[in-house]
């Protein structure tokens, strides 16, 4: 199963735009705290102990992958144990049983032996089985095998089809623009939307999103590169400057919001939408983009005083991140800790129950759904 490819978005497909399916979340019964500090002490020593097995039994067939491919499959194991995490401290099996299903389609796509990813979750169930206590090797070993049990029954990677039904018909030709690289005629299309009386939040929701999907899918297949879909990512973000340029935002209602992208999620296209559509309806918006360490993000709240704060989780395996972060935001502001709403594709694909295990105050699928869900938690925002 191990290989040197790009590693990218473990869910649902779609690049960097936030949004996801909600499928019927699996879970499952979590670790108790003490566990968790077990399993994690142990995590380093388990990607050893497996990737030294795997290279043991398949010598010969991992032969072709050198030097780089004992270092792949230690990443790789890593990569499992990391969206191990939150079926542990949360019981969201169905975080696991997704990239297991995505992780399935990249090895498919690039000739990687498929049958290896449900063995290397076999032996890493052997190995906390036989290394940890008894009842907390337990939880974690069957956690494991569930989700590889889940994944072997789905097969297929997860799709984003019915994301992409509120797609104009021009988003293809949008696509198109972004695969050749040529943003005159990406910024030609943009235009003719907006000349007709679109919004930016319309066409960042109907044509930049469903491109950006096709996009994700197409790398997942392995129809592009990973540089290609940097290009295709950095030309929307231009767009979407040029697209505010050209956008009258609302009176200043007096209400400010604070956006960041948790620690570890690299990906604040998304963000930057939901940025776009408050900063239209007429609120201050502060927009920290991607990957923003806690300490600095606790920081800023407290020095910009937000009335409410947006957060972005990529992926499942930045939960319990998010989850350690409001905790200390708490600590640090007690009752004077402003709302905080949460989105991007972890959250869209675990859904609302996410407010009961991190602890914040609300989700928001999409731009829109940002912009209503700010004028409910903040008393008198404007819709």
């Amino acid at each position: 199963m191990f290989h040197d490819v790009p590693r990218a978005v473990p869910a649902g497909g779609g690049t960097d735009d936030g949004s996801a399916m909600t499928p019927q979340f699996q879970t499952t019964h979590p670790l108790p705290p003490e566990g968790l500090a077990q399993f994690q002490l142990l995590r380093d020593d388990a990607v050893r102990a497996v990737a030294e097995r795997f290279h043991a039994t398949y010598a010969a067939e991992y032969e072709r992958f050198g030097a780089r491919g004992r270092e792949a499959t230690r990443e790789d194991l890593a990569f499992h144990l990391e969206f191990l995490r939150p079926v542990l401290e949360f019981g969201l099996l169905q975080t696991m049983v997704d990239y297991l299903r995505w992780t399935h389609g990249v090895l498919a796509a690039r000739s990687v032996p498929v049958a290896h990813l449900a063995l290397s979750v076999e032996w890493l169930a052997e190995y906390f089985a036989a290394h940890m206590d008894p009842a907390h090797g337990a939880v974690v070993a069957g956690s494991l095998r569930a989700a590889c049990a889940g994944y072997v029954a789905a097969a297929a990677a997860p799709t984003v089809a019915a994301l992409l039904e509120e797609a104009w018909p021009e988003a293809a030709q949008f696509e198109a623009a972004l695969l050749a690289g040529n943003q005159r005629d990406a910024l030609a299309v943009m235009t003719r939307s907006m000349d007709r009386g679109a919004t930016l939040v319309e066409v960042e929701r109907r044509l930049f999103q469903p491109a950006l999907y096709r996009i994700g899918e197409r790398w997942h297949a392995n129809l592009m590169s990973v540089a290609q879909e940097h290009m295709a990512t950095a030309m929307v973000q231009a767009l979407m400057a040029v697209g505010l340029s050209r956008s009258t935002p609302a009176a200043d209602n007096g209400r400010r919001v604070l956006l960041a992208c948790v620690a570890g999620n690299h990906h604040s296209v998304g963000l930057q939408m939901v940025a776009d559509a408050l900063h239209l309806s007429g609120r201050h918006v502060q927009f920290l983009g991607a990957n923003v360490p806690a300490t600095a993000l606790v920081q800023q709240v407290i020095e910009f005083k937000p009335d409410l704060v947006g957060l972005s989780v990529m992926l499942e395996s930045q939960l319990p991140g998010l989850k350690r972060f409001l905790a200390l935001l708490a600590e640090r502001l007690g009752d004077a800790r402003p709302p905080v709403m949460i989105g991007g594709m972890a959250v869209n694909t675990v859904g609302a129950v996410v407010l009961g295990y991190v602890g914040a105050d609300a989700t928001a699928v999409d731009a829109s759904a940002a912009v209503g869900a700010a004028a409910d938690l903040v008393s008198g925002g404007a819709a």
